[in-house]
């Protein structure tokens, strides 16, 4: 399939999409707290999404059974919320969800504390996120795409962390998951060359351990193998002429 470029009236739905998406992630980041399970996180999450008019992405998508992918500690990414599984004092916790609206797509996820967590948690979260912005440096029309997956690794790696190697970004739009694929680990190929109106989710998937991971029996969710926690950080970028545009941040 080829990359799909945006017209401007797209670009304008899809600005949209984001910003619901948006204020979305920040209030479902202010309702998280010790003792309120992951599925309650879900029930809120799809209230709020249907209060500004749009639909869950990931709802039935494949199969997936939520709104919304919670993923606690050593969960990488696609955390089913389930009602016995209920957030501590000193868990990370990574909200991964997309909103549709007028069959426009936005994805995004923010790795995010339960009260008080460990040095090492906070520094995994800040890295993770900062990662995502030494990527975007690279997001301009005219580089190529394996530039900003090389800047997203060598800044994890420096801090000792790794980036997941089994999963990564994608093209978004009016489906999910378009072309092009977006690593956020080297590549051999330059990848293609970055034009205005391409419309990527950039997420990199940082494990304060190893980068090896498996899936759980119930084939979705993905857990880091050595047991170490792992942040998630993701937003919907659109490629201008100049700098480029986040549109999943208020």
């Amino acid at each position: 399939m080829p990359i799909s470029i945006k017209t401007e009236k797209e670009i304008e739905l899809m600005q949209e999409s984001g910003r619901i998406l948006a204020l979305v992630l920040k209030e479902l980041e202010n309702y998280i707290k010790p003792g309120i399970s992951t599925l309650e996180i879900d029930k809120k999450c799809y209230e709020l999404i249907k209060g500004y008019g749009c639909r869950p992405s990931f709802l039935n998508y494949n199969g997936f059974p939520a709104s919304l992918c919670v993923s606690v500690n050593n969960e990488v990414v696609h955390g089913i919320p389930d009602k016995e599984h209920i957030l501590k004092e000193g868990d990370i916790v990574s909200l991964d969800c997309g909103v549709i609206y007028e069959g426009y797509h936005s994805d995004a996820a923010r790795t995010v504390p339960v009260g008080e967590i460990s040095e090492e948690a906070k520094k995994l979260i800040e890295v993770t996120e900062q990662s995502f912005f030494e990527g975007i440096k690279h997001a301009k029309a005219g580089k190529h795409l394996h530039e900003i997956s090389e800047a997203i690794q060598a800044y994890v790696e420096s801090f000792g962390f790794s980036v997941v190697r089994d999963l990564v970004g994608h093209g978004i739009g009016r489906n999910l998951h378009e072309e092009p694929q977006v690593p956020n680990f080297k590549q051999r190929s330059r990848g293609p060359k970055l034009a205005p109106g391409m419309t990527l989710a950039i997420e990199p998937m940082v494990n304060a351990g190893r980068y090896h991971v498996y899936w759980a029996d119930n084939n979705w969710t993905v857990l880091t193998r050595d047991g170490s926690l792992s942040a998630h950080y993701e937003n919907t970028v659109l490629i201008t002429d100049g700098e480029p545009k986040i549109l999943t941040l208020l």
